[in-house]
């Protein structure tokens, strides 16, 4: 067989993602300040976009436009609040009072007192006129009206993030109370290397010997420091872990006993809820232990988050849902989280006259096309967010309208042949995106859980609701009947629930509650606790006995 060249026409199909195409996809998976992002930048490389934005005429006082916030600088025709009574008389009763703003020739301090009959000591306390004024500047620092009804000096926009505080820091609030508490210079120094090694929760991330081979003195001498440190407020700062950051808070309100100590050398237990070994190494009995317990309880573990600046983004629903009088919903489109984009066709067809190069004409045509292609993905990705927004309700109308219990099983699946679009078009519209109900804000895949299978054949179950009913059966448990998993397990099967015991468990922990033998012995404590039964044979923790200075 002879290899030669030749030439074959071939008819194929392929799909092909072209810029634009990828761009449209990715638009639907955006959450409303990523959308804002992306716009913002688009509209900053492209001319021929622009916001929707309706803007303002302006604010009208007495016939004049003042709109550009800036006021008359003729002292004649200073405007005055509507309605203020200042016992001038509008007929010309105030001309004499008038003359040094209005004239134009320079005014002394001396010829003002003589005007206003009185020393400018009391008329301007903080300028007392030392110096000569001219009459227009003064007139121009004087506040003038702008078109939003607040004032402005000088005809400049007022700013209030330049004259309001900004926000105590951590590091703010030790420095000034390390300038108090150490004399020596050098123990400031150190004392503010250790200030910059404290985390966001206030904990003091640092070796010691570390520190004090670096900064040329013993160790010792830094744990003194350490030790004034700890001291300063919020009680807790500079502590090296929980234990000694609780220790910390009791010690300044004077509750760290020894009981209390072998409390919190023992946290390990607590967390087990073992409270037959804590009484038994604390030497108390029920009642004190849970005393003990409702003390570490309202302690800050975490005492510098409180100086935290972060700001929360707060979430903006794309979707409103809400009940029609006829029993039907209404399904809506947020406004306020649809980007109000235009292409402005009348800047392109005023530029495309005077453009004469081909590459400016190219970059114009360029920037037409991706201005007309965003806005048209713009508007298909609002038709295809409420094309699922609304089969979700359909589907999910009775959880909107009876709670969580009745949440059914759904999958992206079901949506995605129920208005003809593909799985993995679902998935994107359907990230980062909220609905507004009556019962509060839903991402939109929190209506998508999986399905627990029912007894005899009956309807499935959604995770969801099986959750709900596991919950509500731990707290309605008796103290003397803590239901195990495995009565859990028996409990859904009675009401129809096919579930097996490690999902339970699964669940349970989810949920962050404990295990049945926890739970027995934290209830079996408060009941003994509320019995009066706390003694046991151990020490109470009162007076004497327990060395406690008792409140």
């Amino acid at each position: 067989m002879a290899l030669s060249p030749k030439l074959d026409l071939r008819q194929t199909q392929s799909l092909v993602m072209t810029p634009l195409l990828m761009q449209s996809i990715r638009l639907l998976q955006l959450s409303h300040v990523e959308l804002e992002q992306f716009i913002e930048q688009e509209i900053e490389k492209n001319p021929l976009l622009e916001r929707d934005e309706a803007s303002g005429d302006g604010f009208s006082f007495e016939g004049r436009d003042i709109s550009d916030g800036r006021g008359p600088v003729d002292g004649g025709d200073f405007p005055r609040n509507a309605g203020a009574d200042d016992g001038l008389d509008d007929s010309g009763g105030n001309e004499q009072n008038d003359h040094w703003l209005v004239s134009g020739e320079s005014t002394s301090s001396g010829s003002m007192s003589e005007t206003f009959d009185s020393s400018l000591e009391n008329i301007f306390p903080d300028d007392p006129g030392t110096h000569d004024f001219i009459a227009g500047d003064l007139a121009s620092q004087w506040k003038s009206f702008s078109g939003d009804g607040y004032v402005s000096t000088g005809g400049e926009g007022f700013n209030l993030e330049q004259v309001t505080a900004s926000p105590l820091t951590l590091r703010d609030h030790v420095g000034e109370q390390i300038i108090f508490a150490f004399e020596n210079a050098a123990d400031r120094l150190i004392a503010a290397e250790l200030a910059d090694h404290l985390d966001e929760m206030g904990y003091l991330r640092v070796d010691a010997d570390e520190i004090a081979a670096r900064l040329g003195t013993d160790t010792a001498h830094i744990g003194r420091l350490i030790a004034v440190l700890q001291t300063f407020e919020p009680a807790g700062l500079f502590a090296r872990d929980l234990a000694e950051c609780l220790a910390l808070q009791l010690r300044a309100k004077d509750r760290l006993d020894p009981a209390m100590a072998m409390l919190l050398q023992n946290l390990e237990l607590l967390a087990k809820r073992d409270f037959q070994s804590l009484r038994k190494l604390c030497r108390v009995g029920d009642t004190d232990l849970l005393d003990m317990l409702q003390e570490i309880r309202l302690l800050d573990p975490k005492p510098g988050t409180a100086f935290s600046s972060g700001v929360a983004d707060s979430i903006i629903p794309d979707v409103h849902v809400d009940r029609a009088p006829d029993g039907t919903w209404n399904i809506e489109l947020n406004p306020d989280a649809l980007p109000r984009v235009l292409v402005n066709n009348i800047y392109y067809a005023t530029i495309a006259k005077v453009t004469a190069s081909p590459a400016e004409k190219g970059f114009l045509s360029e920037c037409l096309q991706n201005a007309n292609w965003l806005t048209r993905s713009l508007d298909q990705r609002a038709q295809t967010i409420l094309k699922v927004a609304t089969e979700i309700v359909r589907q999910q109308a009775e959880f909107l309208q009876l709670g969580v219990a009745h949440l059914k099983p759904l999958n992206l699946r079901n949506v995605a042949d129920a208005i003809g679009m593909h799985e993995s078009t679902v998935s994107r519209v359907t990230a980062n995106k909220y609905m507004l109900t009556k019962r509060g804000v839903f991402e939109l895949r929190y209506f998508f859980n999986a399905a627990i299978s029912a007894t005899e054949g009956g309807e499935q179950h959604s995770s969801q609701s099986v959750r709900h009913q596991i919950k509500l059966l731990i707290d309605n448990e008796k103290p003397d009947d803590v239901l195990s998993d495995d009565t859990i397990v028996d409990l859904l099967k009675g009401q129809g629930v096919d579930i097996a015991r490690r999902t339970v468990a699964k669940y349970r922990e989810a949920m962050n509650i404990a295990s049945s033998v926890q739970r027995r012995r934290e209830k079996k404590a408060e009941a003994s606790a509320r019995k009066g039964d706390g003694n046991s044979g151990f020490i109470r923790r009162t007076g004497v006995e327990s060395g406690r200075v008792g409140k």
